[in-house]
Order: C-alpha cells, then structure tokens, then sequence
C-alpha cells in the first residue's frame, strides 16, 4: 500500500526501506526505543490515512522536483536509522541521533500535513482523519518537544528562553500598540535572527496581555505554506479540548466556523491570536491575515514577519544595542559571563554579529571555553575576508531564507547591494542608475524594487530631508543602508558560484591583499556584468563589465588601466572618501567607452578629468556631487543625448554654463546645494522639453528668469529653501503642465504672481510651510462660503478623488487647504 500511497515506484520502495529499517532497528537495539517507536507510528499513520484511496497518484498531484526531495529524505532515513542500530555507549552520539530522528519525523509529517493540502484539493473527505492524526503526531513533537512525552496544547504559546537581552521597550511598546484600541492588526517586522519569535513569545506571557485576554491566546506557526484550514483545525482542537476533526469545504467556510466557534464558546471575551512568521510573496499572505480579521470586539491578531504588510499597522524590531549585545554575547560566550579573552577580541567578534541575537548566540556559543588564540585565529580570518557564515550553518540557514524568497530579479537587486562599501550610505539614485541599465527598469520600477526590498527588511532608508516625498523626484535625498550581517549575505552568496559564472566582482580589498582566485586568472576574462573595488594598482581584462563602481580615498588617484578596455561599461561610479576633492588621472578617451550613459562622480575634481569625459557623446545622466567644478564645464558643447544634470553640493558653482541651455534633450535639471548659485540666465526658457528643475537651497539665489514661462512640458519645480528669492515672475501662469511646486523654506518670499491664480483648470499641488501657506490663502475673499470653510479645515485625507481643479497647499504639519476654483469661464477669480 506504501507504494501505492507515495505516488511512484521510487517514492514507494524508499518508503518500504525505511519502513523495514526502523522495524529492524526496533528489534535490535533499546538505546532509541521511544524514538524509534514514535517514527514507526507516523509511518503507519501515513499508511492508515490512505487505505482506502486506490490510485493515489491520480489524487496527490505532486511536482516532480518535491517528490525527488522527499524521496532523498526518505532514503536519507534509511541511512540514518542505520546509523543508530551501529552506536554504543557514546552519550552525544546517541542524542545527536536521537535529535535526528526527530527532524526526520517533523520532516515526514510537514509533507502530509502541508504539502498534500496544497497540491490536492480532491478526495479531502477521505483523508482528513489520516492527516489529522499526523497533525496531532506533529504538534506533539514540535510543541511538546522531542522527549517530553507530553502533549501541551496545539496552539498554546511556546515559552520564551530562558535569557533574554534588550526586549523591555520592545515589549512595552508591542504592548501598548496591542491594547490600543483602533487597528486589530499589529505586524511585528524584523530580518531573520532578530528575535521576533521570542518576543512574541514574550507578549503571550505577559501580565498585562494575559489580565485582558486570559487564556484566550492562541500561537499558531504559519511558515511559507501557510494552510488557513490546518491554522483553524489547531484553534478548534485547543478550544474544544479534544482531537475531533472538523472539515471545512473552503477557506471561507473554515473563517465561519471559527467566528461560531468563538460565538459558543468564548463569546464576547477578548481573543489575541499569533500568527507567527508570515512570508509575503505571489500566493497572497496579506489576504490569508484579512481572512482572520474577524468581525467581533476585542479580537487582535499580532503578525510575526521578516516582511512589511503596508495595510496594517508594524512595529519594526530594531538589532541589539552594543551594549545590550555584548551582555547576550557574553552570556553564551563565556562561563558565567565572566571574560577569558582580551576585550578586544570581545569586541571583534560582536562586531561581525552586528546586533543580531540569533548571530550572537551561535557565534558566543562556538566560542565557548576557546583558548584566547582560537578566539584570535577565527577573528583574524573573519576580519580578512572569511566570511561569518562559513563558521555558522545554522546562521547561514535563518538568513538564506529570506534570499530564496525574492523572486529572481529582486534577489538580483538584493545581492547588488552588496558592491557597495560596508557602512556606507548608499545613495538611492546611484541604485537607480544601475538597476536601470542592468535589468532593463524604468526608474519608478527600480525604485519600486528598492522599497520592497525595505518591506522584507533587507535594506533600511533613510533621507537627508525629513520631510522629503516617496516621489522619484525626492530619491537624490534618499539612501540605501545595509545591515553588516545582511550585506555579508550578499556577499557570501555572490562568492559561492565558480568565478568564471559570478555575476559580480567584489574586491574588498585588505591589507593589500588580492584574493587568491584573481592573482590566479589575472590574465583571463571574466564575464561578471558588475565590478566593485577600492584598490587601483592590478590590471585584469573585464571586458564584459557594465557597471564600474571605484571607491577611494586620495588625493591623487590614478583609474585601473583595465578601464580602457571596457567597451560594455554603462553606468561609472566614482566615489572619493577623502578630505578634499580628488585629482583623477588615466580617464579613458571617449571611444574607448562607447556605451556609457551614466556617470556619478562625487568629490572629484572635474577640471582634472575634463578632457575625457566631456566629450562622450552617448552619456544619458551626469551627476557631479560635493565636486569642484571650476571653469570645467565652460567649453563643452556635446553630450547631444544627455536628458538628465545633477549638480550638488558645489562650493564653487557661480552660474551655469551657456551651453547648458543648448542641450534640446534635457529632461530633468537638478541643482541643490550650491551656495554661490546667484541666478539663471534668461537662456532656461530654451530647454523645450524641460520637465523637472529642481534648484532646491541655492540659498543666495534671488530670482527666476521671466523665460521661465516657456517651459510648457515643466511638471514640477522645486524651489525649497531657496530664502534668497523674495518674488516669482508673472510667467509663472504660463506653466500649464505644472503639478506640483515645492516652496517650503522659501521664507523670503512676500507674495505671489497673479498669473499663478489664472490656471486653466488642472491641479496643482503646492508643498510649503505655514509661514508662506498664508500667501495662497490671501486671496480668500474671491471664494465662497463653502470654499472658505475648505481653507479653514484640513483636506480630508480619505477622500479618493480630490477635486479635479484647485491648488492643494501642503505644510509640514500637514495642513491640506483648498483654493478651490470659482466657475466663472473655467477661472478663478
């Protein structure tokens, strides 16, 4: 009947293997009898559930690449209990053994309990019992333990370990986020490793959470197959106290049967559900936490996730503290806490665990009892390039599994990150111009890639300005900041493939010291499309690489010599650390780089690189940030494709270059950040297919050019915190594209057009702070009783569609007014 039940011949014969093994085994040896036993009756579990089903494999349409999975494990099994029946009195042995056996049952019930759920939705009825007594089987091994021969509740909430670091805030605050009264939803978010779980754990034995919901909280595990009827099966069985089956016909009817349950037997008591690691992707976990949105008071349901779910309210678990992880790290570092090992080395080794407590635990544990120069030799090799991993299977395990989540070009995403220096903010725009050019993404697509990777919290963001939009517009003020242990995934996981198949080059280089695998192919091509390095003296031919990010600090610095042959190349990156701007030299010549359409330089000197760069005639984007620019741009009358100028941070900036005016492709002109910036040449109204000019604090900068007006494609300009201009030209009215006009900070200003209140109907969306909000509300006597009460209250937020005609004034405190259009020839008066 196995044959028959495991779908195939070869899932068969190894199921009767293992069969035979653990009956055999049985016989012969006593040391693992209650193991042994226990495995046994799950396999004549599995074998009862179907024997009745005569063609299994018509009903259990598994994929092909998980039968060949479970049929390994299987086969593993057998090895495994063979093992057992061979070890004698070796007291670790046999409970390494025993911890086995354990994980290979688990493993066998997850495969009827979850996967036979998922692929086969045919012939429930007749083998509901058989999983059920499997689940049954299941939560007492995981949730009772491996040995405790008891069963504690199948969703009863797991105890919290024993030492816990760093969790009092976190605790009040999830607290007080659960008992408030609003959201019935509160995601707990945080990467793998970071204690989630544990503080989950925690809540449930709370005080305050157990005065208010008493002995109504129930802890079901969801993982990345989540089944909604075998989640209500487990809080059937534990509300009623009994191991009867209830059968569902849909997830909806399951949802119903709960909300009776409840009605019945705990009626109006308050109810606090655990729905403990969610996973977000394609099959839809946001709508499986809506199913359990029940509509009955006081019912909260508290979401433990490595992702963010946007529609409900989060609390993002933040790493240890240094301090808080050095007493986590010393608890399972050394004997009674007290150190063995020079503080130093302490500290080293907290460092490459970075907060995380998972990393703390496992790393202080392989420590345990070392003698100082094992502590030093492990250090040592960690610091100069080993990574962490190697030395952690478990730590490797917990993260990796946030990786093999991401579909294929967010995981590419994600491990793109990892060229980027280790504590470095890395600008969102520099991402932009990679993901751009390397997967074929518009830039609100690419950014869009960036924010998910937040939401899984893979990346953090942070922005120079506060109160800066999620618009793409804003992403030169935004950036990337990677955790050290999530940025040593990426790259681990790129260093695992064969050189010649990597995708990416990271040389991070230490001490002067290459890695082995370049001194050895230093003369052969490698067919990576990413290069990443600090270092400047070796030459390698890459003539496959498009994306060049260098990163240094000097004075002088002198460009690889392999540069020259990088035809492909499309997106340089320049980036100088140094105390003052860089002399660049070695600057290829302009044919040499045929396809490079995107340069970011940063505290460069330009003038030093002038008669390279200047004369490409493919490049699509410049931007030049914290570099001193001179006179360098003076003479420069190409770059006929170039749609997009970023100047930042300049010092030296006086006045644009007239040839600026010239480029007809123009798109997007940024300038921030230039205090000598004085004013625009009346030549800005050439710019005919100008759709964003951003001049945001050019704080010496007194006007606009009337030309201005002659901008009919501009949709946004942002004139923030430039307090130097104290009027707008009457042109402004002309800007019949315009959507949105940032004038926060803009204290000087003392009025406004009257061309700006003679808009064609469209809407306009003004960002500004209540010392100018005034200045559009002057002008209130033209507006009628309704319109008036609009300006006195805030924009209601929930409206879907704001009103098709107006300017909405947006202040930093959220004020939201209204200037709404008098009818009167499509005009307001």
């Amino acid at each position: 009947m196995a044959a028959v039940l495991i779908g195939g011949s070869a899932l068969g014969a190894a199921f009767e293997l293992l069969f035979k093994a653990v009956l055999d085994a049985i016989q012969k040896v006593g040391r693992y009898n209650s193991d042994l036993r226990r495995l046994k009756s799950t396999l004549d579990s599995i074998k009862l559930a179907n024997d009745d089903i005569q063609r299994f494999d018509t009903i259990l349409d598994t994929p092909l690449g998980e039968t060949e999975r479970f049929a390994d494990q299987l086969n593993k099994g057998v090895i495994l209990v063979q093992k057992c029946s061979n070890v004698k009195r070796n007291v670790f042995k046999r409970l390494y053994y025993s911890n086995k056996i354990s994980k290979l049952e688990s493993e066998l019930l997850r495969f009827f309990q979850i996967e036979m759920p998922v692929y086969s939705m045919r012939e429930t009825k007749k083998i509901s019992v058989g999983v059920n007594q499997i689940a049954a089987q299941l939560e007492r091994s995981v949730i009772g333990g491996a040995n405790s021969g008891q069963f504690v509740g199948w969703c009863s909430a797991p105890a919290a370990p024993d030492f816990v670091v760093g969790v009092e805030q976190s605790l009040e605050e999830l607290r007080e986020m659960l008992l408030e009264d609003g959201e019935n939803v509160v995601v707990l978010s945080a990467p793998g490793g970071c204690g989630k779980t544990t503080l989950a754990k925690m809540i449930c034995h709370d005080e305050k959470i157990k005065g208010v919901f008493g002995e109504n909280i129930f802890f079901v595990t969801v993982s990345r197959s989540p089944c909604l009827s075998v989640i209500v099966q487990k809080i059937f069985q534990t509300v009623t106290d009994n191991q009867r089956v209830a059968n569902f016909q849909s997830d909806e009817d399951a949802i119903n049967q709960l909300e009776q349950l409840f009605q019945r037997h705990i009626r109006q008591n308050p109810v606090l559900l655990v729905l403990d690691d969610v996973w977000s992707s394609s099959s839809g976990e946001e709508s499986l936490i809506e199913k359990f949105m029940l509509n009955r008071p006081c019912f909260k349901v508290l979401v433990t996730s490595r992702c963010v779910f946007p529609r409900f309210n989060t609390y993002r678990l933040k790493p240890l503290s240094y301090h808080q992880a050095v007493e986590l790290f010393r608890h399972f570092a050394f004997e009674n806490g007290i150190y063995s090992v020079s503080s130093d080395l302490v500290d080293k080794a907290i460092k490459c665990c970075g907060g995380f407590p998972l990393a703390l635990k496992v790393v202080g544990r392989s420590l345990y009892r070392q003698r100082e120069v094992t502590w030093r030799s492990r250090i040592s090799k960690w610091s100069n390039g080993e990574s962490i991993f190697t030395s952690s299977n478990d730590l490797l395990c917990c993260l990796k599994l946030s990786l093999e989540a991401l579909d294929e070009r967010m995981r590419e995403c994600y491990l793109d990150l990892g060229s980027f220096s280790e504590d470095q903010k890395i600008p969102v725009a520099a991402l932009l111009d990679m993901w751009v050019e390397l997967y074929n993404l518009d830039e609100e697509n690419a950014l869009a890639c960036l924010y998910e990777l937040f939401n899984r919290n893979l990346v953090d963001l942070t922005r120079d300005r506060t109160e800066a939009d999620d618009d793409i517009e804003y992403c030169n003020e935004q950036f990337a900041m990677q955790h050290d242990l999530l940025r040593e995934l990426a790259i681990y996981h790129n260093g695992q493939e064969p050189i010649e198949y990597r995708r990416r080059v990271i040389l991070d280089v230490k001490n002067n010291d290459l890695p082995k695998w370049w001194t050895e192919r230093n003369q052969e091509p490698i067919n990576a499309r990413i290069m990443s390095t600090s270092t400047d003296w070796y030459d390698i031919k890459e003539p496959k690489i498009e994306v060049l990010i260098l990163n240094f600090r000097a004075r002088f610095y002198i460009l690889p010599p392999f540069i020259w042959g990088m035809r492909n190349l499309k997106v340089l990156s320049l980036t100088n650390n140094g105390s003052c701007p860089a002399k660049v030299h070695n600057f290829p010549a302009p044919d040499h780089l045929p396809n490079l359409k995107r340069i970011r330089l940063e505290h460069i000197s330009i003038s030093s690189i002038s008669s390279g760069f200047l004369h490409l005639r493919n490049l699509r984007k410049l931007s030049l940030i914290m570099c001193e620019i001179g006179n360098a741009l003076e003479n420069c009358d190409v770059w006929p494709n170039l749609v997009e100028i970023n100047i930042e941070y300049s010092d030296d900036l006086v006045e644009l270059p007239f040839w600026f005016f010239k480029l007809n492709n123009l798109k997007k002109l940024v300038i921030g950040h230039c205090p000598e910036l004085i004013k625009l040449p009346e030549e800005l109204g050439n710019l005919s297919n100008l759709e964003v000019l951003r001049l945001h604090s050019c704080t010496t900068l007194q006007e606009l050019p009337e030309s201005i007006g002659r901008l009919h494609k501009l949709r946004f300009l942002d004139l923030s915190d430039c307090v130097g201009i104290e009027c707008l030209p009457e042109q402004m009215g002309q800007l019949s594209s315009l959507r949105k006009l940032d004038m926060r900070g803009c204290r000087g200003l003392s009025e406004l057009p009257s061309s700006l209140l003679n808009f064609v109907p469209l809407e306009l969306r003004v960002m500004c702070d209540e010392e100018t909000a005034y200045l559009w509300g002057y002008h209130d006597e033209s507006l009628d009783d309704d319109d008036r009460h609009r300006l006195e209250e805030p924009y209601p937020q929930e409206e879907e569609h704001p009103p098709e005609r107006g300017v909405l004034v947006t202040g930093d405190h959220g004020l939201l007014v209204s200037a709404m259009e008098k009818r009167r020839g499509g005009k307001l008066k």
